[in-house]
């Protein structure tokens, strides 16, 4: 059995409809599962961090990014994906 990988996901920008259904349908459309999700609204600013496991995604770690990359462009957000290791490793030190 393939060892989990998780990737950390996260989108900033004003707040409108239709952003998490958005960025989880791309997910959803790779094949990675959102294990874990935390958005927050501050006046009109949304902000979302979400926990994904890519082990089964259906491209590689780059398209996925680019992918999330080109949806925020298209929606006027920032989107972001990087490796969870990144994080885990920031916090060890």
């Amino acid at each position: 059995m393939n060892e989990m990988q998780k990737a950390v996901v996260t989108v900033l920008g004003v707040d409108r409809k239709g952003i998490i259904a958005r960025v989880s349908q791309l997910l959803f459309e790779n094949d990675a599962n959102i294990l874990d999700i935390n958005q927050t609204i501050l006046g009109n600013m949304f902000n979302m961090v979400l926990i994904a496991d890519i082990s089964s995604a259906q491209c590689s770690f780059q398209k996925l990014s680019d992918a999330l990359s080109a949806l925020g462009r298209e929606m006027g957000l920032q989107v972001r994906i990087q490796r969870s290791e990144i994080f885990e490793a920031m916090y060890q030190i």
